[in-house]
């Protein structure tokens, strides 16, 4: 078994394309077990933010595995496999497992070291464990990448800054002079609008109002900044009264359309001017507000071109911590691969030495011999083995930790003639049992 990723992202694919592809709440789930249910692939988590989308998955078969992803992702858009092959990149193995620690690290982000990610990580993980779609070797990998990215922000100032997708549209739409001093309305009530909120308030807004479906939940988000809750079924009355508009819900489809935002612009002063940053995807915002007069639009489009970049010294340093967790990880993995032959050898030495002593007990049990003479002998043939085998065993353990380890697992198996089918019992009791390469503790 190998781990596959399949994905795009804001480095792959187009703002078009990518809010085609995103996918959330009941869609995501069926996402899960279509895959899950897919041939070649034993288990899988779909991590789906506003710059990425990415399957990632424990195959039987590279080819099989790709594209049965494929093909779902492609009839989850609605996108044609053509046109959504263009966007997409795909990891396999070794690359695969270093492209989640980059990722869970901030590295692959828009905005270099933004800390959102590692939130959205857990959250795959926590919903692929709830649908039953998460196996032992994805779990591990997912507690390694949670814990790359942790070590990241602990160990280096690749978030010092604290930048995010709403801090860098924050400081777009201050360059309009639409935020300190002017009132702040914030559609959709869920994670990104909570840090928007949060944001927004640090920066001297005369107001902040949240508009919500659920109109609890922006209650919620309000009394934290003792902000006031508009009525979502009259949007255009909101707008009108706020100098900028944050949007960030889930919703399928536009949120903002044009028709309302006339309605808005019919009761404000003239020429005065109004900013949406649309923070959503797929987008909240017609992108034709844009040409209304007055109107300003950040998006994602806009965003990507002006997210900067991070601290080379800083990146290298995350780099570094990334390698190394990736290093560890490889060795154990190499490691556990060899303890089932290890396993079946000795079960198979076991077999020969009961059945040679039970030979031996019955020609001897003739000449009068029995009891305590039998055991003795009995436990010195089971040491004598135990120390024959000891050595040989150890040494395969310890080479194969190695980029060359499995073929010394090879060597064992050929040297002693053993079963495949009795080592492959035993990697599928290894897999089964509670244990975990990464340790007993939870995403």
């Amino acid at each position: 078994m190998s781990v596959l990723v399949v994905g795009l992202s804001h480095k792959s694919a187009p703002v078009s394309v990518l809010e085609r592809a995103a996918v959330s709440g009941d869609t995501l789930g069926k996402l899960l077990h279509d895959v899950a249910r897919t041939p070649d692939i034993a288990e899988t988590f779909v991590i789906s933010t506003c710059n990425r989308v990415e399957v990632y998955a424990e195959v039987d078969r590279f080819h099989g595995g790709v594209a049965g992803v494929c093909e779902l992702l492609s009839r989850y858009s609605g996108i044609p496999p053509h046109e959504l092959t263009s966007s997409l990149y795909v990891h396999y193995e070794d690359r695969a497992v270093q492209h989640l620690l980059a990722v869970s690290s901030g590295l692959e982000s828009m905005v270099v070291g933004e800390d959102q990610i590692l939130g959205q990580v857990r959250s795959a993980l926590k919903l692929a464990g709830e649908q039953g779609t998460l196996g032992r070797s994805l779990r591990d990998l997912g507690r390694l990448a949670l814990r790359t990215g942790k070590r990241a922000r602990a160990e280096t100032g690749i978030d010092r800054l604290g930048q995010s997708l709403v801090s860098v549209g924050l400081e777009l739409a201050a360059g309009t002079g639409q935020l300190s001093g002017h009132g702040v309305l914030i559609v959709g009530a869920g994670a990104m609008s909570g840090l928007a909120v949060a944001t927004v308030a640090r920066s001297g807004p005369a107001s902040v109002t949240i508009a919500n479906r659920t109109r609890a939940k922006a209650e919620r988000l309000a009394s934290g900044v003792d902000g006031a809750v508009a009525d979502f079924a009259d949007l255009p009355a909101a707008i009108a009264a706020a100098d900028l508009v944050i949007s960030c819900t889930g919703a399928a489809g536009l949120v903002i359309t044009v028709p309302e935002v006339k309605k808005a612009l019919e009761a404000r002063a003239p020429r005065r001017p109004l900013v949406f940053l649309d923070l959503a995807m797929p987008r909240d915002v017609a992108p034709e507000v844009a040409g209304l007069p007055g109107v300003s639009l950040i998006d994602m489009d806009t965003l990507r071109g002006s997210a900067g970049s991070a601290d080379a010294a800083e990146v290298a340093a995350v780099r570094a911590i990334v390698e190394e967790e990736y290093a560890v990880y490889g060795s154990a993995v190499r490691a556990a691969r060899v303890t089932p032959t290890v396993v079946a050898l000795r079960a198979k030495a076991a077999t020969v030495v009961d059945a040679e002593l039970a030979r031996l007990a019955g020609r001897l049990a003739e000449e009068g011999v029995s009891g305590h003479a039998l055991e003795e002998m009995a436990q010195t043939v089971r040491r004598v083995v135990d120390k024959l085998l000891h050595a040989p065993t150890v040494r395969v353990k310890e080479l194969a930790s190695s980029p060359d380890g499995e073929e010394y697992a090879a060597a064992l198996r050929v040297l002693f003639d053993l079963d495949p089918r009795t080592v492959d019992a035993v990697t599928r009791a290894e897999l089964e049992s509670p244990g975990s390469i990464g340790g007993p503790s939870s995403p």
